[in-house]
């Protein structure tokens, strides 16, 4: 799709900005926007859900990989640090008028493991949960490099630590009706 961009840019002189997220996550500081799926897959709410009762242990694929604690490492960046890159991305647009692509994470990655730690922390309880297999394909760590959309976008997360990511997620959770797994 970049490639198909720049393409037309050449074309048509039509800019744009690529922004690749890693892993989105989190919810408004409000707790009213989050991230429901009918068929979860993403960690941060499995997790979430099973501390609040509404699922059943989270299973944990791969424990051993050559990383600290032997789960995968992953990138988490919250919603609203994407937000702000939108705007950013935008203005910048229409200031230079000229294409460009970036990464948008923190440049730390967290374990499936830490996310378990840091949602007991957060719900003051221990999370069930199972070792299964490793994923096909699934890399052992997976984390951006986040300096071009630093420069050209003047863009730092500032609400993507772990702690703020699970918080914000938690009040959104807590707010959902509850049915029981």
């Amino acid at each position: 799709m970049e490639r198909a961009l720049s393409w037309y840019a050449a074309a048509y002189g039509l800019h744009s900005a690529c922004l690749r997220y890693f892993n989105a996550a989190g919810a408004d500081a409000a707790g009213e926007l989050g991230e429901v799926h009918r068929c979860e897959t993403h960690i941060i709410p499995l997790v979430v859900e099973s501390a609040l009762g509404t699922r059943g242990p989270v299973e944990v694929f791969g424990t051993d990989y050559p990383t600290p604690d032997g789960t995968a490492v992953r990138d988490f960046v919250h919603v609203s640090d994407l937000a702000d890159a939108h705007v950013l991305a935008l203005q910048r647009l229409l200031s230079e008028k000229k294409s460009f692509a970036v990464n948008l994470g923190t440049g730390r990655g967290v374990s499936v493991l830490e996310i378990i730690r840091a949602v007991e922390r957060q719900a003051g309880a221990v999370i069930p949960w199972q070792p299964g297999p490793r994923r096909p394909g699934d890399p052992p760590a997976l984390v951006a490099d986040a300096s071009l959309a630093q420069s050209l976008l003047n863009w730092n997360p500032a609400r993507s630590t772990l702690a703020e990511i699970v918080a914000s997620a938690w009040r959104w959770h807590q707010r959902l009706p509850r049915v029981e797994a």
